[in-house]
């Protein structure tokens, strides 16, 4: 009877232990839940990485390079190692690189002879699910101390690009996403025109 008492206690202790090591186990699996993680923390965590220290499985936060507004540089000269992403995707966008992709290969920047080296100028506006812009870009940034008339000639030259683009092939999840995001795209005209202009 007595060993009998003892082995029940043992195994409720057992049990004890086990369901507390489990709980203690658990990750806190809500996506980008930003609590801090340390090697002296006595309850789970979701980490930014993996850690030897780490005395359960644990699941990377990734650090996504894109957020709530999504923002994109395009530069009329690429560098030569982003060729690649200066090219539009030959199917379907199905990612946020696909459509940066595709809205860098769209640029037609204005005419060297109208063009100003060095300008910048930035608009924003949404897509539909259908991949058609909602309505017209706005401008929210354009180069300090440049007449109007090369403003207006980028803004034209930016809503030319677009226009000749859409509707862009959005697959259903891209399209659902996307469907009525900001999105900022800063055109950066690179091009060295003194040079060209000396050319004959």
């Amino acid at each position: 009877m007595f060993r009998l008492a003892v082995v029940c206690l043992i195994g409720l202790f057992v049990g004890i232990g086990a369901a507390d090591a489990q709980r203690r186990r658990q990750i806190d699996a809500t996506p980008f839940s930003h609590a801090p993680c340390s090697v002296l923390d006595g309850q789970p965590c979701t980490p930014s990485y993996c850690s030897v220290f780490n005395d359960g499985p644990c699941i990377p936060e990734i650090d996504y390079p894109y957020g709530q507004n999504l923002q994109l540089t395009i530069e009329t000269v690429p560098p030569q190692d982003q060729a690649a992403k200066y090219r539009k995707p030959d199917r379907d966008l199905d990612t946020i690189g696909d459509l940066f992709s595709a809205l860098r290969s769209c640029w037609s920047p204005p005419p060297s002879d109208i063009a100003r080296g060095g300008m910048q100028m930035s608009v924003r506006f949404s897509f539909k699910r259908s991949g058609e812009i909602i309505a017209a870009p706005r401008v929210t940034y354009a180069t300090a101390g440049v007449p109007a008339e090369t403003r207006a000639a980028y803004l034209k030259a930016i809503n030319s690009s677009l226009t000749a683009c859409m509707p862009l092939k959005f697959t259903a999840g891209l399209g659902g996403a996307l469907a009525g995001r900001p999105i900022a795209i800063r055109y950066v005209d690179n091009r060295d025109l003194g040079k060209q202009a000396e050319k004959p």
